[in-house]
């Protein structure tokens, strides 16, 4: 098995810490480190990384000011929970990025919002047989 640890820089890892917490319906902790935080699923997996930016010499991690925050990355994820997740978001942010939808490649239920650095976040309804489906209509290799 694999797992990918994805690390945005962020300016308030506390911050960002409960506001991902709230999103996704966590109770409330603190980030092991002023500097870093992972948010984890309750059965210990990794969802996101948060870190301070320039807190150490990771070079894309150094200074928000060197690129737009979010380009080029899209952070979305699959819930068991959509319709109490699209709840708490409304509580989080002032106006959702893109209103729920079912998106035509997943056919699963889907909204967006910005979190406080500014990264877009996609969350989908969470489906194991659309899941299968995708997997095998999207193959990863080269024709």
């Amino acid at each position: 098995m694999k797992r990918t640890w994805t690390i945005i820089g962020v300016r308030d890892v506390a911050r960002s810490f409960k506001w991902y917490q709230s999103l996704f319906g966590q109770p409330e902790t603190a980030p092991g480190h002023d500097h870093w935080g992972q948010i984890l699923d309750t059965d210990g997996t990794v969802l996101l990384c948060l870190h301070q930016w320039g807190a150490h010499e990771h070079p894309t991690l150094m200074n928000p000011h060197d690129g737009t925050p979010g380009n080029g990355l899209l952070l979305f994820f699959c819930v068991d929970d959509y319709e109490i997740a699209l709840e708490r978001a409304r509580g989080l942010v002032e106006q959702l990025e893109e209103e729920p939808h079912v998106n035509p490649n997943t056919q699963a239920w889907e909204f967006s919002v910005r979190d406080p650095d500014g990264y877009h976040v996609t969350i989908s309804a969470f489906s194991p047989r659309l899941q299968q489906e995708s997997a095998r209509s999207w193959p990863n290799k080269r024709s």
